[in-house]
C-alpha cells in the first residue's frame, strides 16, 4: 500500500474523529422536565398531588417577547406549575387567555400525537387499588403482565389510565433483572416515616412514531441520545395495556446522561394511526414537550424548530411531537 493511501486513509479517519467528536459536543446531556399543556391548571394540580403523590416545587407566570417568540403564539401568557416525583419533575403549562383545543375525544394508543409518561411503582396490586378508589379513567382494562416469553419485557407489569384533561398516563413495575437497576434500590428503599414509597419516579416518557429508523436518525444521530433497549411486543396481554387489538409494538428505548427516558413506539400493525394535526399548537392539551438540554442546539434541530429566544428553541421531530431546546452555551 502507498503511503499517499495510508496518508489519505489516516486523514479520513481524523474526520471521522473530528465529526463524532462534534455529534459528542453538540449530544443531548438531560432529558426534562417533561412538559404539558394544560386547560385547567388547579383542576390538574389537584390531581397529580393527590391522585398522585407528585409534590409542588413552584409557579411561576410568564409573558411577553421572548415567551411569544418561542412559542410562535402572540400575546402569549403563561402560568406553570414544577411538579416533582423521586428524582424526576414534570410542568403543567396554562396559556391564559389562549386556551388551546382539547385533545381528540377519539384518541388512541396509536395516534401519531400519542404521549405518556412512565410512572414507576413498588407494588402494583396496591397502586391499582389507589387509582381505583379514586375513580381513574381507564385506558387499559386492568394491570397487564406482559408474557414471560418476551425475553425484553417478561414479567413487566403495566396499567395505562387518564388525567382529568385525557392525557395518558402509565403505571409500571419491573421484575428483578429488568428496568433501570435504581427501581429495585428504591423499590426497597424505606421513607423517612419507615414506610415504603408506592409510586418512586418518572422511568420514561413514550411517544407514537411511525418510523423507528427516521425517529432513530434524528434523536440517536443528531440529538446524541443512546440506544439502551428494545423489545417488540404483541399478544392478549398488549392489547389490553393499550386497547389497541392485533397489536405488533416496537418498542426503543433511548437515554441521555440525565433524566429520564425517551420510549418510541412504532405500531407495527394494525395500520390506522393519526398524524399529529398539520394546525397544532403547543397550547394545544395534545401538545407534550420534552425538554432537552446539551451544550449547543444541533444543526438538524435548528432547521426543525418553529420559535426560539435566547438560548432557547421549540422544534418538532419527525412525527410532530414538541421539543424544548436548551442550550447551555451562548
Amino acid at each position: 500500500m502507498s503511503v499517499k493511501l495510508l496518508r489519505v486513509r489516516e486523514l479520513v479517519a481524523g474526520v471521522g474523529l473530528l465529526l463524532a467528536s462534534a455529534v459528542a459536543l453538540s449530544g443531548v446531556g438531560e432529558v426534562g422536565p417533561i412538559v404539558l399543556s394544560v386547560g385547567n391548571l388547579d383542576q390538574e394540580l389537584a390531581f397529580y398531588t393527590n391522585t398522585l403523590p407528585f409534590r409542588l416545587i413552584g409557579e411561576e407566570y410568564s409573558n411577553g417577547p421572548e415567551l411569544e417568540k418561542l412559542t410562535a403564539l402572540p400575546g402569549a401568557d403563561t402560568r406553570t406549575a414544577t411538579l416533582q416525583l423521586g428524582d424526576e419533575r414534570i410542568q403543567l403549562t396554562q396559556f391564559l387567555g389562549l386556551a388551546g383545543r382539547p385533545i381528540p375525544a377519539d384518541s388512541r394508543s396509536f395516534d401519531h400525537w400519542f404521549q405518556h409518561i412512565a410512572i414507576v411503582v413498588s407494588d402494583m396490586d396496591r397502586a391499582y387499588q389507589v387509582l381505583r378508589a379514586h375513580k381513574v379513567k381507564h385506558v387499559s382494562t386492568a394491570p397487564q403482565t406482559l408474557p414471560a416469553w418476551n425475553p425484553n419485557a417478561g414479567g413487566i407489569k403495566a396499567f395505562y389510565f387518564r388525567d382529568p384533561e385525557d392525557h395518558v398516563l402509565e403505571v409500571i413495575w419491573f421484575p428483578v433483572g429488568k428496568g433501570d437497576p435504581k427501581w429495585q434500590r428504591a423499590r426497597h428503599a424505606e421513607s423517612e416515616t419507615g414506610a415504603r414509597e408506592l409510586f418512586l419516579g418518572i422511568d420514561h416518557t413514550a411517544i407514537v412514531v411511525s418510523d423507528t429508523d427516521r425517529s432513530l436518525a434524528f434523536y440517536r444521530d443528531s440529538l446524541g441520545l443512546r440506544v439502551v433497549g428494545g423489545a417488540e411486543n404483541w399478544g392478549v396481554e398488549q392489547e389490553h395495556l393499550n386497547q389497541v387489538f392485533g397489536v405488533r409494538l416496537r418498542i426503543t428505548a433511548l437515554r441521555a446522561e440525565r433524566g429520564p427516558g425517551l420510549e418510541l413506539l412504532e405500531y407495527l400493525t394494525p395500520p390506522g394511526g393519526r398524524s399529529m394535526p398539520a394546525d397544532a399548537r403547543v397550547n394545544d392539551l395534545l401538545a407534550w414537550r420534552v425538554r432537552l438540554t446539551a451544550d449547543r442546539l444541533p444543526l438538524p434541530i435548528l432547521d426543525q424548530r418553529i420559535g426560539a429566544s435566547a438560548n432557547k428553541s421549540l422544534a418538532r421531530d419527525p412525527d410532530g411531537h414538541l421539543l424544548e431546546l436548551h442550550s447551555t452555551s451562548p
